[in-house]
């Protein structure tokens, strides 16, 4: 019964058959009826071409007009004779010097760690001069500025990267992408992971730790204002120099990229530095930076995602509270993932907004059972998840709408979405007074720049 509200969102993304849904997460009802209408607008000798896209923000229009949106070419999709992948990975949508750039610098050795670090690193680096230089323009001027500089230097790498990824190793592995953000819960969440991990030095992580080092501020207190504060804790020395962390550290089971409070493009971008940081683990989970474990968490995922009836299975929910006693949690149902409704604040655009997870089951299945949608905070996957819907370099600054995007994305690439038979992981929801990311951004441009930004 929780599907149903979920349908209507999902039938306008979903594919005639399975097949047109498997090549690439790109035809579906929504696709044929938007080529119907341009097809049939321009089919008019008297209609102006551009009064169908003057409504559209002017940084679509910009893109349109540049030939960096697939739109312009859904007949092509619609026929079959192109994916949406194959065409924006073609080059045509990046220009002559990033498509010359990119084969320029093809290799087949697979990207090493240092390669990729080094890159990043650089890339921030560049990202936090073009901050300064826009600090007092608009939303408009520093998505222009972000967009500019990914089209030059990240979208060219990144698909230098995906034509250059590992070899999945088939050894039980498992890469585990945190992303943290001044998060005092970090290294707690890191030590647990490995201590309650059947299978510990098997497990990898990913971690992108955003920290502010210096004048560092509260978030927004009870009193609505902020004040100085120490720099943050740094979760990968704390955890290194932990009893349970330093010998995995010592073993390189960990891959750091800082990031600077400043640099910080929101939980998105995140997860898409960190899933650079893969290097062919059989299994891919994403968790947030303050959680709390089951013992075993990792082999049952693993075990519920071998127990799901489909090909490609993904397994995702929001987590219980951190106050849940887990190990009665697993005696029970867990909670789905699937009440969607339209936002209604006036600076969310009407976006499906994800609400959170319910008892849905009164009896505890061995099958874990469909749902709609994933959740950032806990998902697990076969890893090649990561070549085959890769994180977009060109969302930055979002927070709502990153699950939504990424269960269509999913759903449009051939993937089947089920919620865990019974809960695995605890969740720290209310971090009142915290440190949060659209304050940094405030901060690095100007008061309330978020809000148009990141929409």
């Amino acid at each position: 019964g929780c599907l149903i509200l979920a349908a209507a969102t999902l039938f306008l993304l979903s594919p005639a058959s399975n097949s047109h849904r498997r090549v690439g997460g790109g035809g579906g009802g929504f696709i044929r009826q938007t080529a119907d209408d341009i097809s049939s607008s321009s089919s008019s000798s008297n209609h102006d071409p551009r009064a169908r896209t003057r409504k559209l923000p002017m940084r679509v229009q910009y893109l349109l007009a540049q030939s960096q949106i697939v739109g312009n070419r859904l007949e092509e999709v619609k026929a079959g004779t192109k994916t949406v992948e194959e065409i924006i990975h073609s080059g045509h949508n990046i220009g002559a010097a990033g498509a010359a750039s990119r084969i320029h610098n093809h290799k087949s050795a697979p990207m090493t760690l240092s390669e990729i670090l080094t890159f990043l690193q650089s890339f921030l680096k560049k990202l936090n001069s073009s901050n300064i230089r826009n600090k007092h323009t608009t939303f408009h001027g520093i998505w222009a500025a972000y967009h500019d500089l990914t089209v030059k230097t990240l979208y060219p790498w990144d698909q230098d990267y995906l034509s250059r990824m590992p070899t999945r190793r088939e050894d039980g592995s498992v890469y585990l992408s945190v992303v943290s953000f001044r998060d005092e819960f970090c290294p707690a969440t890191l030590m647990e992971a490995f201590a309650k991990a059947k299978n510990p030095e098997k497990l990898f992580v990913g971690l992108v730790q955003q920290n502010c080092e210096d004048k560092c501020r509260s978030g927004i207190l009870d009193n609505n204002k902020m004040v100085d504060v120490k720099p943050d804790a740094d979760c990968y020395l704390l955890f290194c120099s932990s009893q349970v962390g330093k010998k995995y550290c010592n073993e390189g089971h960990i891959r750091l990229l800082r990031m600077k409070e400043s640099e910080s493009l929101g939980p998105y971008l995140a997860r898409y530095f960190a899933s650079k940081l893969w290097n062919g683990e059989q299994w891919y989970m994403q968790i947030d930076s303050h959680m709390t474990f089951l013992q075993d968490w990792d082999a049952s995922s693993i075990q519920m995602l071998r127990a799901a009836p489909s090909e490609k299975p993904v397994i995702s929910h929001y987590p219980p509270p951190h106050t849940a006693n887990l190990v009665e949690k697993s005696n029970v149902a867990a909670p789905r993932l699937c009440g969607p409704k339209f936002a209604t604040g006036s600076d969310e655009s009407q976006i499906v907004r994800l609400e959170g997870s319910y008892y849905y089951d009164s009896v505890k299945l061995d099958t874990p059972r469909f749902a709609p949608f994933v959740a950032a905070g806990y998902l697990v996957a076969h890893s090649d998840i990561l070549r085959e819907v890769p994180y977009d370099p060109f969302l930055p600054y979002i927070f709502m709408g990153e699950e939504i995007l990424f269960s269509a994305r999913l759903w449009t690439s051939g993937y089947d979405i089920f919620s865990p038979t019974h809960s695995l992981l605890g969740h720290h929801y209310v971090r009142n007074n915290k440190p949060k990311f659209w304050e940094s951004v405030h901060r690095a441009f100007s008061f309330g720049i978020w809000d148009p930004l990141h929409m």
